[in-house]
């Protein structure tokens, strides 16, 4: 099948009588569960739910459990464990947008303001292949960031379970304050002095002073965008298949689709194309 520009969108209608899970992570982006719990809708359709509890290992709950379709309801932190457990077991895999931060779901054409309507998927979904991300063998949906963006994630999620108030304000100043506005970093051998350095699960639209949406997640590249500076950000692209990036330190402080991560230098990213088989409802990011 291709789009309107002769794209091939990879994209299979398929009947199915399977038996799925949900996983729901039901305080994902906020201290508070949330109002609009989509435990019943799941329920109402068949679907196993399991609401995850602290100290849960998303990672392991999606690779022990007994379903032929695998499924999140969270933000962008929470997907990447049950999507690397479908890849591992060539299941398909369902994302509900139930987050503060929906990036993945809204660069795959999701309606991000109606999460309910997304557990349809599992009844009469439409299966797509989408690209993944590595990083040092970790799946990523969306980037990988590293300096002052993932030293303010870092400092975010510090405050965050202080459960101190006005925690990304503070994450911004005290970010600025300690962190170098520029550090040297060295990408497949090449030295580059950014403020930020990101690597994308393929490309992001760009203005001068961020970065928007991907408007395909199946090209099978990775993109990296350095930039200097910070209130006006000058970008440079570099697209490759693999990259290699040297950090000024090891461990790195590094964001993972926007949760804080620390890595080792130097950091190996790699793209495995159409390796995730994600089914959306019927008219949806088609």
């Amino acid at each position: 099948m291709e789009d309107a520009g002769g794209h091939r969108r990879n994209t299979v209608y398929v009947q199915r009588l399977m038996t799925g899970v949900v996983f729901v992570n039901s305080r994902s982006g906020s201290a508070e569960p949330s109002a609009e719990d989509p435990s019943g809708a799941a329920a109402a359709l068949g679907v196993r739910v399991h609401v995850l509890r602290e100290g849960d290992d998303l990672g392991r709950l999606a690779g022990e459990a007994e379903a032929d379709i695998l499924g999140m309801a969270g933000g962008d932190g929470s997907m990447a464990p049950v999507a690397a457990a479908a890849i591992e077991r060539d299941l398909p895999f369902v994302c509900v947008p139930f987050g503060t931060r929906n990036h993945f779901a809204g660069d795959l054409g999701l309606d991000c303001d109606d999460p309910l309507r997304m557990l349809d998927a599992f009844v009469t979904g439409i299966e797509r292949r989408v690209d993944v991300g590595r990083v040092n063998g970790q799946l990523f949906l969306n980037n990988v960031s590293l300096g002052v963006y993932a030293g303010l994630v870092h400092r975010r999620e510090h405050h965050r379970r202080r459960r101190e108030l006005f925690a990304r304000a503070k994450a911004l100043a005290l970010s600025l304050r300690d962190h170098k506005l520029r550090e040297r970093f060295v990408v497949d051998g090449r030295p580059v002095l950014a403020s930020v350095v990101l690597v994308a699960n393929n490309e992001y639209t760009l203005d001068l002073y961020s970065l928007g949406e991907r408007e395909r997640l199946d090209e099978g590249t990775l993109v990296l965008y350095a930039a200097r500076g910070l209130k006006r950000l000058r970008w440079t692209e570099t697209r490759a298949k693999e990259l290699e990036v040297v950090a000024p330190r090891s461990p790195v402080r590094a964001a993972v689709d926007g949760e804080p991560a620390l890595l080792e230098s130097p950091l190996r990213l790699t793209v495995e194309p159409q390796a995730l088989r994600i089914l959306v409802p019927a008219g949806s990011g088609s």
